[in-house]
């Protein structure tokens, strides 16, 4: 349960109800906090972390993009998240990364200094009390009113938390129009991405998903185009109107709980036969690659020792 949580914050374990901000935090205020989600499973040799690398890079990337300092360097990073997770004696569940300016701040600034780190570790059905996702039975969704940010106006590839308003109004829109979830287009028009989801379609047999530049570079969506060529899918990256949602033979989100999620309805087209063939050969890939049974992908797991 949440108040049995071992939180880390700036290099010290500290209990639930401590991790705690001032109501005139900057970053509370602002939305300057930058973050990741990642994912951990249970293993043959115990819990591991799914491409914690890759989400750390990311992280120092986001801080870099916003001109925010870190005091911690990958390594330390690392460290404190294995450790969080170590000492909260889960078996699987979720991680999140924050960095974060706790002093109140008016300004519009900074405060300067570098930010402060805090670790979670949740259980997502025990802390969060989310249902298990339901792979069969899939999810519906709209295109949204709402556009995502246009990169000219803030670095969409930053992880930022001011980055996500858009993505909550587009699932408010969502499920005021009965959907689960919302796809948002760009400011062009093209497909873009989920509110906290990246978008694949399978067309013509191809995985096709939007390219990076107007979305986040999504840990997940890296792994699922590297796994489905290691699986012999082609896949492309490309620019994708409206129009081809429509005819697609599969759509799916990705996000890192739910690295397959099958769209069983699009606006008013039904997907009857969803999840389809190449979405199965993928949640299974995911799966095993998490749990540590694909010795292909076995680099991309880092163990709790």
């Amino acid at each position: 349960m949440q108040k049995e949580r071992r939180v880390y914050r700036n290099g010290v374990l500290i209990g639930w109800e401590e991790a705690t901000v001032h109501l005139l935090s900057h970053s509370f205020a602002r939305g300057a906090t930058i973050f990741e989600v990642l994912r951990f499973d249970s293993t043959a040799r115990g819990p591991a972390l799914f491409r914690l690398h890759e989400h750390v890079a990311r992280f120092e990337n986001s801080a870099r993009l916003l001109s925010l300092p870190l005091a911690q360097d990958a390594a330390m990073l690392c460290r404190a998240v294995a450790e969080t997770v170590a000492a909260n004696g889960l078996p699987r569940g979720i991680v999140k990364l924050v960095g974060y300016h706790a002093a109140p701040k008016l300004d519009v600034l900074p405060p300067e200094g570098p930010l402060d780190i805090a670790v979670f570790v949740l259980d997502p059905a025990e802390d969060l009390h989310l249902p298990p996702a339901d792979f069969e039975a899939g999810v519906t969704a709209v295109i949204a009113e709402t556009r995502k940010l246009d990169p000219r106006t803030v670095p969409v590839a930053a992880k930022a938390a001011a980055n996500y308003l858009n993505g909550m109004m587009a699932v408010l829109e969502a499920r005021r129009r009965g959907a689960d979830l919302a796809l948002l287009l760009d400011t062009e028009g093209f497909l873009a991405e989920g509110a906290t989801e990246s978008i694949f379609l399978v067309r013509e047999g191809v995985l096709r998903t939007p390219p990076l530049g107007g979305v986040l570079d999504s840990i997940t969506r890296r792994s699922l185009l590297a796994v489905a060529r290691h699986l012999g899918i082609e896949a492309r990256e490309e620019r994708l109107p409206p129009a081809t949602l429509f005819s697609a033979e599969e759509l799916f989100f990705a996000c890192t709980p739910f690295p397959v999620i099958p769209v069983r309805r699009i606006e008013s087209r039904e997907l009857p036969h969803a999840p389809g063939p190449v979405a199965r050969r993928l949640h299974r890939a995911m799966n095993d690659i998490a749990v540590g049974r694909e010795p292909a992908f076995a680099s991309w797991l880092y163990p709790i020792l």
